[in-house]
């Protein structure tokens, strides 16, 4: 496929027209054809108060596209040999030896197999997530503050969940959770290393990616965009939304310091709390489309990279689904989403396309096939806006 830059008119006018009408503050896109950038742009404010424009060097919080970086170091191990897809994560935390499942009746049942690391890859561990509605099991994680407190470390997470029962039985069902943050503390005990020494040694360094971390130093807090949204993280949506209803966002700025600290050197998650720019997260994505850093050197082998595309989700399974929002067409691989089925598709996309989101509108996707990939960053938690699934569909709008 060729890109058409006569096509991408609709795609910028798009984020303009969301800018002026109020749904964001500010958003930044990029995209990649064949190995070179063929269209970015930024419209609105990094702060909306003093109206300083989004600019190149912007630092955004990631939220879940953290998962796909911790996703890969996990791969990285395997290839080490260190850990393997079947291994059991009571290997190395053994208060999850004892986990039961809470039935729907309110009863506790017993795990009818051990959770391994595929699991917590694929989030099929039977975890749970704060937000998630009419789940019970996140009605406990709720109470116990799990998302809402940053200052909890990786480990005691970890152990928190354990306590807790399983939402599902290990590998039955693709369930969002706190999967990769269990994972993150299983790959800390393997390395012998915090996570963020991990990251920083492995990935963030050879590739470049020197604006990406979990702490933000104090000259650089300027540079941190302006977050909005209309609930906090973990809380659960207040009701269904309207289907006759226009998608539509309330502009109210937001204070996300207790859940997603900046400055707490401690702070580590697995499946949050990365901070980085466009350009830093396009170095990252580079190891999904070739496996390489831009320099050449090899992150993931070539036969790793194919397995990690692999769509490991039986058909009862898809599409993805995270509380009442389906995912028509999508499966999930090693690292995030992977595009299955087209014909069940609602956007414009190709066969293997992938990637992830994060909750404050963050979001990428990589097509290998096509060599196409798209980078979108906003900061609202919370939004009715598909803003990311939407403008990767304008992307594919381009391609002749």
């Amino acid at each position: 496929m060729e890109f058409q830059s006569t096509r991408v008119a609709s795609l910028r006018n798009h984020v303009q027209h969301q800018v002026a009408t109020g749904q964001f503050k500010g958003v930044a896109w990029c995209l990649e054809h064949r190995g070179k950038v063929v269209e970015q742009g930024m419209a609105g404010y990094q702060d909306a108060q003093s109206e300083q424009p989004l600019n190149k060097d912007t630092l955004y919080r990631l939220y879940s596209m953290t998962k796909p970086i911790v996703s890969v170091y996990c791969l990285q191990l395997i290839e080490q040999g260190l850990l393997q897809l079947d291994d059991t994560i009571s290997r190395w935390l053994p208060a999850f030896a004892g986990q039961r499942v809470l039935g729907a009746d309110g009863s506790l049942q017993a795990c009818q197999r051990a959770i391994t690391i595929e699991d917590l890859l694929t989030h099929r561990a039977g975890l749970s997530y704060d937000f998630l509605p009419g789940c019970p099991v996140a009605d406990q994680y709720r109470a116990a503050a799990l998302a809402a407190d940053g200052s909890r470390s990786l480990q005691d997470l970890s152990a928190a969940l354990a306590s807790m029962p399983l939402a599902h039985q290990p590998g039955t069902r693709w369930y969002y959770s706190y999967a990769t943050d269990v994972l993150a503390s299983i790959l800390e005990k393997v390395s012998g290393k915090p996570l963020s020494a991990c990251l920083q040694d492995a990935l963030f360094e050879p590739l470049g990616m020197s604006e990406t971390g979990f702490q933000l130093s104090e000259e650089n807090h300027h540079r941190l965009a302006q977050m909005f949204g209309q609930r906090e993280l973990g809380e659960a949506p207040a009701a269904a939304a309207d289907e006759n209803k226009v998608p539509s966002n309330q502009l109210r700025a937001m204070n996300v310091d207790a859940s997603y600290p900046s400055t707490d050197p401690d702070f580590a998650r697995g499946g949050i709390g990365l901070y980085s720019t466009v350009d830093d997260y396009r170095q990252f994505m580079s190891v999904l489309m070739h496996g390489k850093a831009s320099s050449g050197e090899l992150i993931l082998s070539r036969p790793m990279l194919d397995c990690l595309w692999q769509n490991r989700l039986t058909q009862q399974q898809m599409p993805i689904t995270i509380g009442t929002k389906a995912y028509p067409g999508y499966g999930w691989g090693l690292v995030g989403r992977v595009m299955a089925d087209t014909s069940a598709s609602m956007r414009l996309t190709g066969i293997g396309e992938g990637g992830w989101a994060g909750a404050a509108c963050t979001y990428f996707w990589v097509d290998r096939a096509n060599e196409f990939s798209g980078i979108v960053m906003a900061q609202y938690l919370g939004s009715e806006v598909t803003l990311g699934p939407d403008i990767q569909a304008l992307a594919y709008g381009t391609l002749a």
